[in-house]
């Protein structure tokens, strides 16, 4: 999802414009993967001193509640990313950079569930591990 689409999104739920509100999903346009509150609050008080963390969390819960954004938790953490656009997928993320590369298949069409068991609202598939990158940068620090 790109931010106009974002903040079009926004409107017909019926919230406000604010330049803060399009400046953090600007931000989340720019990262290539999930990134903590923490990251886009910092990046936030740069522009608005006093800006707080419960101000940022609210508008990025708000944004997942809507569909803008993806959440996932790791290592106690939430972390957010723009939605993605296009078909159905998942995710594998890397646990140091929060990095995502998108999995095509989707287990859910593995399992044969029986429809009269269960009624499946939504599901969630994400594979955590080290990207290429993170990797060779553990490796080299666990050897020296």
């Amino acid at each position: 999802m790109d931010v106009h689409t974002a903040m079009s999104r926004l409107k017909d739920k019926g919230y406000k414009y604010t330049d803060k509100r399009q400046e953090i999903l600007e931000y989340l346009d720019k990262q290539n993967g999930y990134v903590p509150a923490k990251q886009v609050l910092a990046f936030m008080q740069k522009q608005y001193d006093g800006l707080s963390y419960d101000t940022v969390y609210r508008n990025l819960s708000l944004f997942a509640e809507i569909g803008i954004l993806e959440a996932s938790e790791w290592e106690g953490e939430k972390r957010f990313r723009l939605s993605c656009a296009g078909s159905h997928h998942h995710h594998m993320i890397c646990l140091a950079c929060g990095t995502t590369k998108h999995i095509p298949a989707c287990p859910m069409e593995e399992l044969n569930l029986g429809e009269d068991d269960f009624k499946v609202t939504s599901h969630k598939f994400e594979i955590f591990g080290y990207c290429p990158p993170c990797h060779q940068e553990q490796e080299e620090t666990a050897l020296s």
